[in-house]
């Protein structure tokens, strides 16, 4: 119980962040992946901001011998690139740039009680499926 509070509330920051940041305007998104037009680089910062703060908070806390509310830490055991991780990348970018949501930002987008986030949340939970019955064969 503890821990789903704690998730809960690092899930409900983090939706917060997204927001300030404007990371569920999918207008934002896009200018900032239009390059060659209307380019809107703002969103470097919050990337960047998000970056440092991955970098110096992984190396400290993978030191500890486990996270404090689990009996390890669950990591990649992948240390190779491969075609499902590049497939999956591509899906991942294609989506990306035509809805203007990546999937954090598409969750946190359901508060807008607007069709568009549901719609990617769907998808996103389709392609789920639609992977597994792949990787079963």
């Amino acid at each position: 119980m503890k821990q789903n509070l704690i998730a809960l509330l690092c899930g409900i920051l983090f939706g917060i962040g997204l927001s300030l940041a404007q990371m569920i305007n999918p207008n934002k998104i896009i200018n900032f992946l239009d390059i060659t037009g209307n380019w809107d680089p703002s969103l470097i910062f919050v990337m960047v901001g998000a970056l440092a703060v991955a970098f110096i908070s992984f190396r400290w806390i993978l030191k500890r011998p486990a996270p404090l509310l689990a009996e390890s830490f669950h990591l990649s055991k992948k240390l190779s690139v491969d075609k499902s991780l590049v497939f999956g990348t591509v899906i991942f970018g294609i989506g990306w740039g035509m809805s203007g949501y990546c999937p954090g930002p598409a969750v946190t987008g359901l508060g807008l009680l607007s069709l568009e986030p549901v719609i990617l949340v769907v998808t996103i939970y389709l392609g789920f499926f639609v992977y597994n019955l792949f990787e079963r064969k």
